[in-house]
């Protein structure tokens, strides 16, 4: 391949890892904005949803159902078992502290992560499950040596309209008014008649199913789901949502779409090997230039 060709074939495959690093970033990002905390069981939400699709498929293409079938029907259950297993996460783990010292609800979280993977193992067990094809996975040439297949394209469709419907909720709806009212501060909304605690549990079911919609393309583009497939993904993403400027919803795109391309290039023209690194170089460069990410706002002060 020459050189353009490396160039475009690797700037494809940045646009999907970013795509699905975006989509997750959604979930840390929203919830930090809101509540000014780290969700860093977000990841193994990710990974339940990749997991719940991958037995709900399963089962349904082992009873004869088409495979466009199968995939709505085990991405509608897996977005409902992610948004009660969210819902259950901030009623029972994050609401009685959520006015602790910042460093309980961190360690909880982290507390959180860790049963969710015991949990997913005893299910699911500990080797990696093949998931089934639901995508199609035709080539598709583009130019010269460049290419991509099909699956990679609705990977990018699906996390461009989902993050679009975000945009145009939180713009453009009470419940959208209602999240950005609470992310200024929680007391004043409260007192205008809002309920915090609905808006706040809102909050953490859209992220969690955006977060199921990319553990099943994730699972999906890789062809296999475990009970630890959440953990990198999740690390990145919160890397993506630093990046973008955490709090900052448009953020979280751009931020997964730059680290998307940083390790795409850096795995193309470097070694793939150290593909992993190139995420946490970043993360330790913003923290030190640019601490409030690309497009970074301060978030309100709620003390």
């Amino acid at each position: 391949m020459s050189a353009l060709d490396i160039f475009f074939q690797q700037l494809i495959n940045g646009l999907v890892k970013g795509s699905l690093y975006a989509m997750i970033a959604l979930g840390y990002t929203m919830v930090y904005g809101i509540l000014g905390i780290i969700n860093f069981s977000h990841g193994e939400v990710f990974m339940i949803g990749a997991m719940v699709a991958m037995s709900a498929a399963t089962s349904l293409l082992a009873m004869g159902v088409s495979p466009i079938l199968a995939l709505l029907g085990a991405g509608l259950v897996a977005i409902m078992v992610c948004i009660i297993v969210s819902f259950m996460i901030e009623r029972w783990a994050y609401r009685p502290l959520r006015h602790a010292p910042k460093l309980a609800p961190l360690i909880t979280a982290l507390g959180v992560s860790f049963i969710l993977q015991a949990v997913a193992s005893i299910i699911w067990g500990l080797s990696p499950r093949p998931f089934p094809e639901l995508f199609p996975s035709d080539y598709i040439h583009l130019f010269s040596n460049v290419g991509t297949t099909m699956r990679e394209i609705i990977i990018i469709s699906v996390s461009l309209v989902m993050m679009g419907a975000l945009f145009l909720l939180v713009n453009y709806t009470q419940l959208g008014r209602a999240m950005r009212a609470t992310s200024e501060n929680v007391h004043v909304t409260a007192l205008m008649g809002v309920n915090p605690n609905r808006v706040i549990s809102a909050t953490f079911m859209i992220g969690a199913a955006f977060a199921a919609v990319a553990g099943i393309l994730y699972a999906a583009n890789s062809g296999k789901a475990h009970f630890f497939m959440g953990f990198t993904p999740g690390m990145k993403a919160f890397i993506a949502a630093v990046l973008g400027g955490i709090g900052n919803i448009p953020g979280a795109l751009v931020g997964g779409l730059v680290l998307g391309l940083v390790e795409s290039f850096g795995a193309g023209y470097i070694s793939s090997e150290y593909e992993d690194v190139f995420s946490f170089i970043v993360l330790v460069l913003v923290l030190i230039l640019r601490p409030s990410g690309l497009l970074g706002q301060r978030v309100a002060d709620r003390s």
